[in-house]
């Protein structure tokens, strides 16, 4: 069993392509002194993210890196890596990062990068969580923290959520409603592991208190 991070205020990295509104709570739970963390640098591979916008104003080193300009992934990673070392980055979070992470990223920080789906794992991977949820007519989706690794939301999980779905939803309530959820176990997986409390066994997370 090992230990993903030992207590202590974290240095954060926040990989962003949108509107930037887990990023929003992430940065709120800092400020109201929720969250024991520090967000180092932000970066996007959109030139007009809003969630760049947002760290350009808050005073947070942020970055647009685009990938059509490397040839290969791993060059692309490559420039990224050297970015989150320069800022002394500990641990990624992707929060609306729409990019498969790759092995140099993955070999930089190995299990410390983390991710949140819209969907409660291992159900419903990859794009449109929660119009996959709506067409297969489940009763329940949510939202899963997880461990990012080699496959598409294939890591070890950290936090799920459960939120309903009524028979009157459509995609758009859905996903507004799973949000809601998202602002709220981000950071407070992100805090467990500021409070070392998360260790790794085999591909489960467990918890110490």
């Amino acid at each position: 069993m090992i230990q993903i991070h030992p207590a202590g205020r974290l240095k954060l990295a926040i990989l962003a392509s949108g509107r930037g509104s887990n990023f929003d709570a992430i940065y709120q739970a800092i400020q109201d002194g929720r969250l024991n963390a520090d967000i180092q640098v932000l970066i996007s591979d959109k030139s007009q993210s809003m969630a760049l916008q947002k760290a350009r104003q808050r005073d947070i080193p942020a970055y647009f890196l685009d990938p059509g300009a490397f040839a290969r992934q791993t060059d692309y990673e490559k420039e990224m890596v050297g970015l989150l070392r320069k800022h002394q980055v500990e641990i990624v979070v992707l929060a609306g990062y729409m990019r498969l992470v790759g092995q140099v990223m993955l070999e930089e920080y190995p299990h410390r990068i983390v991710n949140i789906h819209p969907a409660l794992l291992p159900a419903f991977k990859g794009l449109h969580a929660q119009r996959q949820a709506l067409e297969y007519g489940v009763k329940f989706s949510g939202c899963t923290v997880h461990l990012v690794d080699e496959g598409m939301d294939t890591g070890p999980i950290i936090m799920q959520k459960v939120v309903p779905v009524y028979d009157d939803d459509d995609e758009d309530r859905l996903t507004e409603r799973i949000l809601e959820q998202e602002h709220q176990i981000y950071w407070q997986s992100l805090q467990m592991l500021a409070e070392g409390k998360l260790y790794i066994q085999g591909r489960r997370i467990v918890t110490k208190l």
